[in-house]
């Protein structure tokens, strides 16, 4: 029996699971450079040593890379389970009910650091919560992800559901850049004056708004009802196997990869950029970010539009290009002679096009390289396909965090910022490197 089509409510449903888990992971990106190694105006105290590891890596650097070394095994783990599950409930569903809590959990532990001053210590403290947090989270992010191909039926269909996908990860775009804004606010309505505790009741707030709305489509969605695919029954290294022998796949994966390392450096350096380079308040980050968003939502029409004209590849490698050149005025912020609130307002502006295309289409490429595999090979490895995306997503976003770490060492408080400013340059050769390998994409017409 075909599965029954999924119906506007349910589609909205399954997008507000995007948004708990992207506020989540995006609070990591954004908050913890600048919780741990803040800037010397920012009025938060340094809580882990500025030391060289090998005389290359700082500490920080090396912390964000640990947790990422358990996703290389725990993500396939996850996605081949899932695969393989015949639970009566649906294959996805069921696990991703049981990761909410400790996602939520330890989303917030990472920002308790041990001990309140610079202390090897929170290093150690720091390690373990996001290695537990990132757990969880994938215990989320894999299944939800495979649900998308499940889901549709038809390229517009994965475009559609996608797009609304997509709004679901700026709106936890947004929520996290605010984090500072709300943490004013919590400091006036609770008389607290220690920025720390206001920071940090603040991402429990954020952290259990999140998973709130990641039980929505586990409450919502009947998975039974629309999807009939069945379990795989390939093991877990034959499966992982087969899925790095599809050449588009491989393609996509590389430029996906080095887009999101490029995209954790804007990120996680927002707050340094303003606050350093421009000599702004941090407060504008949560405004920027917004702005950036909102504005990426007028293109999503047009996104969806010009896929079906010229298909998703060449805006993708637009979007590529643009980017690249954002990152490169990345260097020069704060050097012309211009407005700084106009020089960041452009800046931002520019990118919300890049946001819009490169947040819905992949997405909708992937889900497309994934069932025509399944028709390709008879079997269901939807979770799989996804699994390793989203490692390779996570290990662009951690390299991105231990790239922008490792670069502080050269500067990154005002009058000594030029480790901020080669974060630009960095960026606009991750830029560079996806246009190369995404340009030998085949995309099949219609």
């Amino acid at each position: 029996m075909l599965p029954a089509k999924l119906p506007l409510s349910k589609q909205i449903a399954y997008a507000c699971g995007m948004i708990g888990w992207s506020t989540m992971t995006n609070i990591i990106i954004v908050m913890l450079p600048y919780f741990y190694l803040p800037p010397n105006n920012a009025g938060l105290r340094p809580l882990i040593p500025q030391l060289l590891v090998f005389g290359i890596f700082n500490i920080l650097s090396l912390i964000t890379a640990s947790g990422r070394l358990v996703d290389a095994f725990f993500d396939p783990f996850i996605a081949s389970l899932s695969d393989k599950s015949n639970n009566k409930k649906g294959r996805r569903i069921p696990y991703m009910k049981w990761a909410i809590l400790p996602a939520v959990v330890f989303c917030a532990l990472t920002f308790y650091p041990w001990i309140k001053g610079v202390s090897v210590h929170n290093a150690w403290w720091l390690t373990a919560t996001l290695i537990f947090f990132f757990m969880g989270a994938t215990a989320y992010i894999i299944p939800y992800n495979a649900l998308l191909p499940e889901l549709t039926n038809t390229g517009a269909e994965r475009v559609k559901l996608s797009s609304l996908q997509q709004v679901g990860f700026v709106i936890g775009i947004i929520l996290s850049a605010l984090v500072n804004n709300f943490a004013d606010g919590v400091e006036g309505f609770l008389h607290i004056t220690d920025r720390d505790t206001a920071v940090q009741y603040t991402i429990w707030g954020l952290a259990i708004f999140s998973g709130l709305v990641m039980l929505v489509p586990v409450l919502s969605i009947k998975e039974k009802r629309y999807s009939n695919s069945k379990p795989t029954h390939l093991p877990l290294l034959s499966a992982i196997r087969k899925t790095f022998e599809n050449r588009n796949f491989k393609y996509y994966l590389i430029s996906d990869f080095s887009y999101y390392m490029a995209l954790s450096i804007i990120s996680s350096g927002l707050l340094f950029f303003i606050t350093v380079l421009l000599n702004l308040p941090e407060s504008m980050g949560g405004v920027l970010m917004g702005s950036m968003v909102i504005t990426s939502l007028v293109f999503y029409p047009l996104v969806n539009y010009l896929s079906k004209k010229v298909g998703k590849k060449p805006i993708v490698l637009f979007s590529f290009a643009l980017l690249s050149l954002i990152f490169v005025a990345i260097f020069f912020l704060g050097k012309v002679p211009v407005d700084p609130k106009v020089q960041i307002y452009i800046l931002v502006l520019s990118a919300s096009f890049p946001l819009a295309s490169l947040g819905i289409l992949p997405n909708a490429i992937l889900a497309e390289i994934a069932q025509n595999d399944a028709k390709r090979t008879g079997e269901n490895r939807e979770g799989m396909f996804f699994a390793v995306k989203y490692l390779f997503v996570k290990l662009g976003q951690t390299l991105g965090i231990a790239l922008f770490a490792f670069l502080t060492v050269y500067g990154k408080d005002p009058g000594n910022d030029y480790g901020l400013r080669l974060n630009g340059i960095c960026g606009c050769v991750l830029c560079l490197l996806a246009i190369v390998f995404f340009s030998r994409f085949r995309e099949k017409k219609g």
